[in-house]
């Protein structure tokens, strides 16, 4: 099959993916959620919230009593967390999708998409530090 020079840029536009995603921006990102907590969840199923504070600050919680703090910031196109327990950075890109967040992780792409859930009957509650032996 000899490819014309009309057929080409129609070959071109089946070779990319047609609802790409774009990627949010720090600026973006921060704008969407500072002063709000998000609560995420994968597979139907809460998997956990965080409140996003100035300065680029969070609070993350698996909804278990237990809070860590930590902060944001922007590496080669995604947001990066590091937390106060030292675990991190975890890496995800962000991107709006129907009426929400969906957050990809990018240390191990391909094992974590969370999305954020509409209503959840949760509450971020976050119990004091354990005390005693």
């Amino acid at each position: 099959m000899k490819i014309t020079p009309i057929l080409l840029p129609a070959l071109c536009l089946l070779a990319t993916p047609i609802l790409a995603k774009d990627t949010m921006t720090a600026q973006e990102f921060d704008d969407y959620t500072r002063g709000k907590t998000l609560f995420y969840g994968d597979n139907g199923v809460t998997y956990g919230a965080e409140e996003y504070l100035d300065n680029r600050r969070v609070v993350w919680s698996f909804l278990d009593g237990e809070c860590k703090s930590g902060e944001w910031y922007e590496e080669a196109g995604q947001i990066c967390f590091v937390y106060e327990d030292g675990t991190g950075p975890q890496c995800w890109t962000f991107h709006k999708e129907g009426g929400g967040l969906v957050a990809r992780f990018q240390n191990r792409p391909g094992t974590t998409e969370l999305y954020e859930a509409d209503a959840v009957n949760e509450e971020m509650l976050c119990l004091g530090p354990k005390i005693g032996v």
